[in-house]
C-alpha cells in the first residue's frame, strides 16, 4: 500500500507496507482526489478509496496481519470516537 500518511485510515502504516490481495479487480474512481492509497502490482492501481466518510479498501485487512490490524483499529476509532479516550 503506497500513501502519503494523509488519511486516519492508514495512521501508523507506513507507505510501501504489504497487504494481502486476493483477485485481481481493482476500482478506476473518476475522481482521483478520492484515492488514499494505490499498489502497484505490475499496474498502477488505487487500492483505498475515500469520499467523506465512506471508505473502500481492496486488500482482505483481515489476512493482512499487523498492517489489517491497524486498518481495523483505525477504522473502529473513526468510526466510533467517544472509544479514542479509552
Amino acid at each position: 500500500l503506497e500513501h502519503d500518511s494523509r488519511d486516519p485510515l492508514l495512521a501508523g502504516i507506513q507507505s510501501g507496507a504489504y497487504a494481502y490481495f486476493v483477485h485481481s479487480y481493482y476500482c478506476a474512481p473518476e475522481a482521483s482526489l478520492d484515492t488514499v492509497a494505490w499498489t502497484d502490482y505490475g499496474i498502477r492501481y488505487t487500492s483505498v478509496v475515500r469520499r467523506g466518510s465512506l471508505w473502500g479498501i481492496q486488500c482482505h485487512p483481515e489476512k493482512s496481519q499487523q498492517v489489517g490490524l491497524t486498518i481495523l483499529r483505525n477504522f473502529m476509532q473513526i468510526s466510533t470516537p467517544e472509544r479514542t479516550a479509552a
